[in-house]
Parts: C-alpha cells; sequence; structure tokens
C-alpha cells in the first residue's frame, strides 16, 4: 500500500493526492501534523528516502529559523526538531515498496509509481 505523509494545509500535498486520485491509485494518509513520526519512525523515512536530516526540514519555516536556523545540531537533534515541531517536515512524501520520495514533482511521482 502507498503511503502518503500529508498536510492538508499545503498545496503541493493537495495537487499529489489529486494526482493519486486522478491514475487511481489507492493510498494511506498520514496525517503527520496530528500523528506525529516517532525517533525511530523518521529514521527509517530518512533511509527510504536516502537523504541526511536536514534534507528533510523545511529550513523556511519561521519556527526553524527563529529557533534552530545557524546553530549546529546533530542529525539526532535535527530529527528531534522535526518531532517537536512536525510542519518542519517536508511533505508530501510518498512511500512505497519500501522506498520513499517527496512528492512535490507530479513527474517524479509517476516515475516513482511504475
Amino acid at each position: 500500500m502507498i503511503q502518503i505523509y500529508h498536510n492538508p494545509r499545503c498545496g503541493k500535498s493537495r495537487t499529489c493526492l489529486a494526482f493519486m486520485d486522478q491514475a487511481n491509485q489507492e493510498y494511506e494518509i498520514i496525517p503527520y501534523l496530528t500523528e506525529t513520526p516517532t525517533f525511530d519512525d523518521l529514521k527509517v523515512l530518512l533511509e527510504k528516502l536516502g537523504l541526511e536530516p536536514l534534507q528533510l526540514v523545511r529550513t523556511k519555516e519561521k519556527i526553524w529559523i527563529e529557533n534552530y536556523k545557524g546553530k549546529t545540531l546533530t542529525n539526532d537533534q535535527i530529527i528531534q526538531s522535526m518531532i517537536d515541531n512536525p510542519i518542519l517536515i517536508e511533505r508530501p512524501i510518498v512511500i512505497k515498496d519500501g522506498k520513499a520520495i517527496i512528492g512535490r514533482d507530479l513527474d517524479l511521482v509517476a516515475s516513482f509509481l511504475d
């Protein structure tokens, strides 16, 4: 089953879901803002994405700028910042067959689903 980390207030996230619907793909929504992933969940997700923690952070978010920007943080501290403030997690994230992508580019999503 395809899973999607989804923020309903994010246009890119809503567009990704609409794309999935048009492609007749079944998926499960992970409402990560209300059901915050655990530390281990994020570590596994980062492995599936092939990214370092900072690459998953929305560094232009006000929370990041005011609390974390310019600080030297370990990967574990960056992961903890996303747990404490899930709005910092980039979205949408599409997970399929043990792999994941950030689904902001629909062409990339289409290729990923093939």
